[in-house]
């Protein structure tokens, strides 16, 4: 249910698009990226030893490098021994057009797309998808939320301003009370496009969510949400001085390190505060970040929470969403938490210090193998003439191993941005996870924990 903030942009210079949603371009035999052979028939000693054994290897290949048990996700095929796609040298960055063996692996982007589709209602009668669980499809769905009814009576409706997929957005102002007047933003989501219970709950979850985070500095300012027979209106601030991604752009494509400090604040302020509360938004990138006015020193808003979800300390979330480019390994292999949207904001540090992504291919398969396999390059300018503090600062965020990526509150006094004026060092959610585990340890486990905590006093 992503919201829609801006008009439509054509493709810029850097190649930035004004939604890189994730979708599905691939085909096997015409992908630009691989040069695929057709297959010998392999019915003929379909139970030779030799085949037998390629079984085995197949099955071993669908476990999950990052977790024990078997993991039904679209990165298990990337691991294969048998995947053409090889594995790049350190340093090499993401791999390039052409790949050495000739069977391109399943494309990752059908199963994001089919799940997308899905979740939304798009997915034709013959179109095979992986099941959610809830989906219930036709007339029967209740769409009554219990918002208020007198949307029309509290509010005149002005000029369009952006359409997304499931929604347009458009400008009001208040026609009573305190703020007559103000102009506000008013996401408008039909009933008509919500056919199935996925995408009624993802509603329902949206404004739960905007009600529980009001109050940042950082986020975007919610007022109230309202319904009729036709639709559902969420009442927002309006913020008029676009994207980042429009302000990146207009700088010609990258920040200097003292801005893109500023910006980086901001986002894991909101991020850790937003995960303090116990919601990973899970789809962080440039486009879903306003800016409040045209001011240069115009603050900045976190908004379209129209994918975001709750989770608990020790909780994995499994289902697929985000945005290509900015989508972390982890989400791939369908057990994520709140590390996900740090690495969505390291590719956000990256695209702001060297204007350019650090994952690229012609297609949404190619994005998803370069995000699993390959690692950033740092050897190209303008990466040799900043500090050693900022690259160290993007590595640490675009950690692949999510038990060792830096939380957004670590993030804020990493030295690259400690020295800088305003940071307040937030709570970190690592804090509950760890006093959770204390809790659920044994008693012995517990006093074990203090004779070490004694012990370790002793030396100062």
């Amino acid at each position: 249910m992503g919201v829609c903030t801006s008009k439509p942009k054509p493709c810029q210079e850097l190649n930035f698009h004004s939604s890189d949603e994730i979708s599905d371009n691939y085909a096997p035999g015409q992908n630009n990226d691989e040069q695929p052979v057709p297959a010998k028939n392999s019915g003929e000693n379909a139970g030779s030893p030799g085949n037998l054994e390629k079984k085995k290897g197949e099955e071993a290949g669908k476990k999950s490098p990052f977790f024990p048990f078997y993991s039904p996700s679209p990165a298990h095929y990337l691991f294969s021994k048998k995947s053409p796609a090889r594995s790049p040298a350190p340093g090499s960055g993401t791999p390039r057009r052409f790949f050495k063996r000739p069977f391109p692996p399943p494309s990752p982007a059908k199963h994001i797309k089919a799940v997308l589709a899905r979740r939304h209602g798009s997915v034709k009668p013959n179109e095979a998808a992986i099941p959610e669980g809830k989906e219930v499809e036709g007339a029967g769905l209740e769409k009554s939320f219990g918002f208020s009814k007198n949307f029309y009576s509290k509010y005149e409706v002005g000029e369009e301003v952006g359409r997304g997929h499931f929604g347009f957005t458009c400008k009001a102002k208040f026609k009573k009370g305190e703020l007559k007047g103000q102009e506000v933003a008013v996401k408008v989501i039909p009933k008509a496009k919500m056919t199935t219970a996925i995408a009624i709950e993802d509603v329902r979850k949206e404004v739960k969510i905007l009600r529980a985070l009001t109050g940042h500095i950082n986020l975007i300012q919610f007022f109230d949400a309202y319904e009729d027979h036709d639709n559902v209106y969420v009442v927002m601030e309006l913020c008029e001085g676009g994207e980042l991604l429009d302000k990146i752009l207009s700088r010609g494509g990258k920040y200097t390190e003292d801005d893109a400090k500023l910006v980086m604040i901001q986002i894991l302020n909101v991020v850790s505060f937003c995960h303090l509360q116990g919601v990973v938004h899970r789809d962080l990138k440039p486009e879903n970040f306003l800016f409040t006015s045209k001011e240069e020193d115009s603050t900045l808003k976190a908004i379209d929470f129209g994918l975001s979800d709750f989770v608990k300390p020790d909780e994995r979330l499994n289902d697929i969403v985000g945005s290509a480019y900015y989508v972390a390994p982890e989400v791939l292999h369908r057990a994520y938490s709140t590390e996900a949207d740090v690495w969505s904001i390291g590719v956000i540090a990256y695209i702001l210090l060297c204007g350019s992504r650090p994952f690229w291919a012609r297609t949404e398969s190619g994005i998803f193998r370069a995000v699993v396999k390959a690692e950033p390059t740092y050897e190209e300018q303008p990466w040799p003439t900043l500090s050693s503090e900022a690259t160290d600062f993007v590595k640490r965020l675009l950690n692949k191993d999510p038990r060792k990526r830096m939380s957004a509150a670590q993030a804020m006094c990493h030295p690259w941005l400690r020295n800088t004026s305003d940071v307040k060092a937030p709570l970190d959610i690592l804090i509950f996870k760890l006093m959770k585990t204390y809790m659920r340890s044994s008693p012995l486990r517990k006093a074990a924990l203090q004779v070490g905590k004694v012990y370790s006093f002793s030396f100062f």
